[in-house]
């Protein structure tokens, strides 16, 4: 049989194992020893007692008497994203170095999801909340903000007052392209993006056509593709445009890291790889990844700088729970071409 559960020790037991009182008990849990002048050898009492029966505070009633939990809510998309993964790790340290505690949850880009994952953190009675919102939806949002701050992340509801940290991806996409088309003296230039309806792939395609411009090449409208940022949508994408043109496309951009690894698994299937070695099909992406450096063939990349990002969203959490406004903000990139 299964050893029972034993009961978690409250104030209360602490009182009657030491045959102190609960007040002095409590002073000396919560660091007041000093100020009301608690003995040593009172304060050992207590600290034998605790360590022998595991005594852990109860967080949700200290909360409750400090009117806060210091526990902040991260919302991603995908946790298997290099960029939201980075950028979660360096946030969750900033915050543990500083006695916050980071719960992140997974909305899986699924707007019903999200609003279940943020409705959980809630219960748990988070001081905020950090979300890349999946939809535009501004009227849940609306209701969140009303008792818990939000910051958005990577994406943003225009119609929303709630700040927004994102990478400033248009310009640079825009002299990435230019430079390819130029480089390698295109007349025809892909692009594999993710749900149109986001901020970012909005902000990307713009970039992408600006680019295309400043280079004097003009699309078409088959050059361009959406799905969403998953792995297999690039893949997907990537076979109906060789479907359709019956060849290899010139050049491929895509919006995001994911969506280039589908590129690369559908060209490796296909024995394509060694067209992308002699040119014959230039890649490029948005943001990057160490494993692009280990490639026999280059992936030219925009390279989102996601500490950076990490440490200007936790000033802007550390202004937000203090009550005071912040302002939206954009992360310059970082262009990296492999020559």
């Amino acid at each position: 049989m299964d050893a029972p559960v034993k009961k978690r020790l409250t104030l209360n037991d602490i009182a009657q194992l030491t045959g102190l009182s609960k007040t002095t008990v409590s002073m000396v849990l919560n660091g007041k020893s000093d100020r009301f002048r608690i003995s040593p050898e009172t304060q050992e009492k207590v600290r034998q007692v605790v360590e022998k029966h595991g005594y852990r505070a109860n967080a949700y009633a200290k909360a409750l008497q400090a009117q806060r939990t210091n526990v902040i809510g991260l919302v991603v998309p995908d946790l298997t994203n290099y960029g939201f993964a980075l950028t979660a790790k360096t946030l969750e340290k900033l915050c543990r170095q500083q006695g916050l505690y980071l719960l992140i949850a997974c909305s899986d880009d699924d707007p019903q999801q999200e609003k279940m994952v943020i409705e959980r953190l809630l219960d748990r009675q988070v001081d905020l909340i950090v979300t890349a919102p999946t939809h535009q939806d501004a009227s849940y949002y609306k209701k969140v903000i009303k008792h818990t701050p939000i910051v958005q992340i990577d994406r943003h509801i225009p119609t929303l007052t709630i700040p927004s940290l994102a990478s400033d991806d248009t310009p640079y996409i825009a002299q990435l392209v230019e430079n390819i088309v130029r480089a390698y003296e295109l007349n025809e230039f892909y692009y594999f993006g993710g749900q149109l309806s986001l901020s970012p792939s909005a902000s990307r395609l713009e970039g992408f056509y600006e680019g295309l411009e400043q280079a004097k090449l003009t699309p078409t409208s088959g050059w361009i593709l959406h799905k969403d940022y998953q792995s297999d949508s690039g893949y997907e994408m990537m076979k109906e445009t060789v479907e359709q043109l019956g060849r290899l496309p010139q050049a491929v951009f895509t919006g995001a890291y994911t969506l280039m690894e589908g590129v690369l698994r559908y060209l490796t299937e296909h024995h394509y790889t060694n067209k992308v070695l002699n040119g014959e099909l230039v890649l490029a992406t948005f943001d990057d990844h160490h494993m692009l450096n280990a490639l026999p063939f280059k992936v030219h990349s925009i390279k989102q700088l996601h500490e950076e990002i990490a440490h200007q969203a936790f000033e802007m959490i550390q202004a937000r729970l203090q009550g005071h406004k912040v302002k939206n903000q954009k992360i310059a990139c970082e262009i990296i071409w492999r020559h």
